[in-house]
């Protein structure tokens, strides 16, 4: 169903239904959601409609709703976690975790980021000071923006959206939110958590369809700002269709993550840091571990490749309901699909590059679905394959050897993105020379790709984003900036600038 204007609705004139099968067994049909791109336009004009009257609310109203949807959303944790399970196949003790931040980021939003956008005094004597009640002649406030259509990726159904709907709505403005096709059914969950934690109608809408219905939403002029979170290739459409209109876009486009291992790394923890970027969620994070650079000569590549293979071969694949489930399947049948098609034409780009673990179908339980096993390989020559340009999107992984630090960190350059990276190295100085001269958006120490945290910010270079960090710095792409100078409210005729003359 959809949300708009406060009223759950089907469309009056469907064009077509969302079939809605889990990727975990393809013999479970969940119920078609039928969707219509018209309803755009009316969840716009909702959405225009409340927006003036939520921004005139005091902004500890606006904080007390938001605090009632973390409320509302740790209440039905479990209700949420068992939806993004049968939704994408992502298993349970997975799924928790990405409602446990669904919550947090309630309070970071309220008590962190709402900080970034107070406003300010300038002050010559010191620090800036917040904006009071008393006039001053300087002054920076922070206003909404008006309407935000939120657009949603599959990988993190709720978590991804929730991450600019909070900030879009403390700071006063309006959502049109345009889920996955991939996740109808937690969408209009969370949708509804909304609703009844006291979200006013029209505030918050729910659209629901293919990417048809978020073309539109995208291009429609009575939205202010397009919140994204996909590929490369959608966002460019993006902004080609918004090409012309005053329209702020913040557009978080994936990765082509590097982990490189310093030669006197801890082998033992960048195995497992490795193992967990790469392999988690089916490798379907754009923080993913899809690269790893080995320091020093080859024969320590080929060795750190093999223990990979070894461990990534263990891992258990099952449903999202097992216990002790490492993987579950990808998102949906065309994922699988469109990933095994990118890895064929990767291993096939050149012939020196080594298959140690093929990517294949795999059954657990007998079940039929999008499940995929660990792919891995050893790239002997990089020239520029898909392994180093392309998102694969799936749980792959290829490894590299790199004489020098040098080497290692121009080798992780050599992609069009930059979101994440980790070094793996107990020498500080080292790592503080290869946090200067990667190209990420992110770069940890002895730590995995993954796992970002909500308060810090969160983005990338190159193709991974738009300079729009997102995370704690949400708040900033949701809202613009307004200089105020305050004049005397008299005319001082002393003051008049050179060559002014004043008659009535």
């Amino acid at each position: 169903m959809d949300l708009i204007a406060g009223r759950f609705e089907e469309p009056a004139n469907p064009e077509g239904l969302l079939e809605n099968r889990s990727p975990a067994d393809a013999s479970m049909q969940l119920t078609p959601v039928a969707w219509s791109a018209a309803q755009v336009a009316r969840a716009v004009e909702a959405a225009r409609a409340a927006q003036p009257a939520w921004a005139a609310r005091p902004l500890q109203e606006r904080i007390s709703v938001i605090r009632a949807i973390g409320a509302a959303c740790s209440a039905r944790a479990e209700e949420l976690a068992q939806a993004i399970a049968l939704d994408i196949g992502k298993p349970l003790w997975e799924a928790r975790t990405e409602v446990s931040a669904v919550v947090n980021k309630a309070a970071v939003t309220v008590d962190e980021g709402l900080a970034w956008v107070r406003g300010f005094v300038p002050s010559a004597q010191g620090p800036n000071a917040p904006v009071s009640d008393t006039a001053a002649p300087l002054e920076c406030r922070y206003r909404p923006l008006g309407v935000l259509a939120v657009l949603g990726p599959f990988n993190f159904p709720v978590h991804l959206p929730n991450g600019h709907i909070l900030p879009a709505l403390a700071t006063g403005n309006s959502v049109v939110f345009k889920p996955s096709e991939v996740a109808p059914r937690v969408a209009e969950l969370y949708a509804r958590i909304l609703h009844e934690a006291g979200v006013p109608p029209g505030v918050f809408n729910l659209v629901q369809g293919p990417g048809s219905v978020g073309a539109a939403l995208a291009a429609h002029e009575g939205v202010n700002a397009v919140l994204f979170t996909g590929s490369w290739a959608v966002g460019q459409r993006i902004e080609e269709a918004t090409r012309g209109q005053s329209k702020l876009l913040a557009l978080e486009m994936g990765g082509k993550n590097a982990a490189l291992v310093l030669d006197d790394a801890d082998e033992d923890k960048a195995l497992y840091d490795i193992l967990f970027s790469a392999y988690v969620s089916a490798g379907q994070r754009c923080t993913a571990a899809s690269r790893c650079i080995v320091q020093g000569p080859a024969s320590r590549a080929d060795v750190f490749a093999a223990k990979l293979a070894r461990l990534a071969s263990n891992l258990v694949i099952g449903h999202p309901s097992d216990d002790n489930v490492f993987m579950g399947p990808l998102a949906s049948d065309k994922a699988a699909r469109t990933f095994d098609v990118g890895i064929a034409a990767a291993q096939s780009s050149a012939s020196d590059i080594e298959e140690l673990l093929a990517s294949r179908t795999v059954s657990p339980r007998g079940l039929v679905g999008a499940y995929r096993s660990p792919a891995l390989h050893r790239v002997h020559t990089p020239r520029g394959t898909p392994f180093e340009r392309e998102e694969l999107f799936g749980p792959s992984l290829s490894v590299y050897a790199a004489a020098t630090d040098e080497e290692a960190i121009a080798l992780a350059n050599a992609t069009d993105y930059g979101l994440a990276a980790s070094v793996h190295t107990s020498d500080a100085a080292r790592f503080s020379r290869c946090l200067a001269a990667l190209e990420c958006g992110l770069v940890n120490q002895n730590a995995p790709t993954v796992g970002a945290s909500g308060r810090l910010p969160f983005g990338g270079l190159k193709r991974s984003g738009n300079h729009r960090p997102a995370a704690l710095f949400s708040t900033l792409y949701c809202t613009s900036p307004v200089a105020v100078m305050r004049g005397e409210p008299l005319l001082d005729k002393r003051k008049l600038a050179p060559g002014v003359a004043w008659s009535i």
